[in-house]
C-alpha cells in the first residue's frame, strides 16, 4: 500500500488494528491504532497466545469492531480503503458509513485470510471498487459473489527501477536471493534447493545464497554452497542494490493450500521483475504467478520438489538469463509500471 500512496502521504490517514500492544509508527502518513480484544502480551506462552487470538477473532470479534467504528468516525474521509484480510475486515460496512466510498483490495481469497464467505460477499458487493491482485481472483470472485467490475491495482515498478542485464562474462560465483518470511509450507521446496545447488557445486559451479527477513536453515548447514542472512529492512535502495546483485531471483510457492496458489501474485515477483537477473520459480503449474511468469517467458519454470528437475531449471535460468531477464522487463512495463497502477488507483479522485 505504501508504494500506492506515494507522493499523496499527507491524503491518507491509516486505521489499523493491532492484537499485540505497539506504538503508532512515526512516518509519513498520520497512523492511528485500534487495540483488539484481548491482546497478546510478550510475557504469554504459546499455548495462552493462541487462546487469546482464538477469543479475539470467535468470541470478541464485535466488541473489536465497535472500536473501530468508534475510532473511524473520528477520521474525516472522503474514501474508505479496506483491506480484505482478517476477522475487522467489514467493521466499516454499517450505516454511519454509508456516504463514504468504499474501495477494497482483494489480495487473497478469502479462505486463506480469516475473513468469512459473509463477509467477504459483503464488501465485494458494497464496494465502490474493487481491486485485486490478479484476475484469476477477480474472475473467481464475481462468480461466488457477483459480476462486479474490478481493476487489476497490485505493487509496481518504476521506470528507474528497472536494471537490464549487462553482456559481461559469466560470474565465477551465482548469487542466488530470496527476500520475505518463510512459513514452514515453504521448507520442503528450500530442502530441495539446497539439495540442487549442493548436486550443482559437486559439479564445479559455484553459489550463493542470500536470505533476507528469514530464520535460519538447519539443513542449509554444511552444504558446499555458501549461505548469507540479512536482518529485515524497509531502505528500498538497499533491496534494490540486493536485487541487482543477484544473478537468480528464488519465488517459490507452496505446493498447500491451492486456494492461495491458484489466485495471488507475489508482491516480491514484481519486484524481482526489475532486476537483471533470471527469475527461478519453483511451485504449482497452474498457479496465477505460473502463467504470468510461463506465458510471457520471464521465468525458469521448475514445478515439481523433484531435485533433477530443479538443477536442470537452475541450468536454464543461467544459460538464457538476458532472455528471462528482457522479457521481465517486457512485462513489468506492460503490466506493472508503478506510476500507470498509481493513476489508476488515484483516477476517482
Amino acid at each position: 500500500m505504501r508504494r500506492l500512496y506515494q507522493g499523496r502521504e499527507v491524503q491518507v490517514t491509516s486505521l489499523a488494528v493491532e492484537g499485540i500492544n505497539n506504538a503508532p509508527k512515526q512516518g509519513l502518513i498520520k497512523e492511528h491504532i485500534v487495540y483488539a480484544v484481548p491482546i497478546t502480551r510478550k510475557w504469554m506462552r504459546w499455548h495462552l497466545r493462541n487462546l487469546i487470538i482464538y477469543l479475539r477473532e470467535k468470541t470478541f470479534v464485535n466488541l473489536t469492531n465497535r472500536r473501530i467504528r468508534r475510532a473511524a468516525i473520528q477520521i474525516p474521509c472522503d474514501v474508505i480503503h479496506v483491506v480484505h484480510h482478517g476477522p475487522f475486515a467489514d467493521a466499516l460496512c454499517t450505516a454511519e458509513f454509508t456516504g463514504k466510498e468504499l474501495w477494497v483490495s482483494f489480495h487473497d481469497h478469502f479462505t486463506t485470510t480469516k475473513c468469512t464467505y459473509r463477509s467477504s460477499a459483503e464488501l465485494w458487493n458494497r464496494a465502490h471498487r474493487r481491486l485485486v491482485i490478479s484476475d484469476e481472483l477477480g474472475k473467481t470472485y464475481q462468480q461466488a459473489f457477483g459480476n462486479k467490475p474490478y481493476d487489476l491495482i497490485t505493487d509496481g515498478v518504476y521506470s528507474d527501477e528497472i536494471t537490464y542485464p549487462s553482456d559481461g562474462d559469466v560470474p565465477q560465483q551465482f548469487e542466488i536471493y530470496f527476500a520475505g518470511l518463510l512459513h514452514i509450507a515453504y521448507l520442503p521446496l528450500f530442502e530441495v534447493l539446497a539439495d540442487a545447488l549442493d548436486k550443482l557445486s559437486a559439479d564445479g559451479l559455484s553459489f550463493k545464497i542470500v536470505l533476507r527477513a528469514t530464520q535460519r536453515l538447519t539443513f542449509f548447514n554444511n552444504r558446499l554452497f555458501q549461505t548469507e542472512y540479512r536482518d529485515i529492512t524497509l531502505d528500498d535502495a538497499e533491496l534494490k542494490a540486493e536485487l541487482n546483485n543477484a544473478s537468480i531471483l528464488y519465488l517459490p510457492i507452496k505446493f498447500t493450500h491451492p486456494d492461495f496458489y491458484l489466485y495471488s501474485l507475489s508482491t516480491k515477483m514484481v519486484g524481482y521483475l526489475g532486476a537483471p537477473g533470471s527469475i527461478l520459480y519453483h511451485g504449482p503449474a497452474d498457479s496465477a504467478a505460473y502463467n504470468l511468469l510461463h506465458n510471457a517467458g520471464a521465468a525458469s519454470c521448475c514445478a515439481t520438489l523433484n531435485v533433477d528437475d530443479l538443477v536442470a531449471s537452475i541450468l536454464d535460468a543461467i544459460k538464457n538469463s538476458q532472455k528471462f531477464s528482457a522479457h521481465a522487463k517486457i512485462l513489468a512495463q506492460n503490466k506493472f509500471d508503478m506510476l500507470v497502477m498509481q493513476r489508476k488507483f488515484w483516477q476517482a479522485t
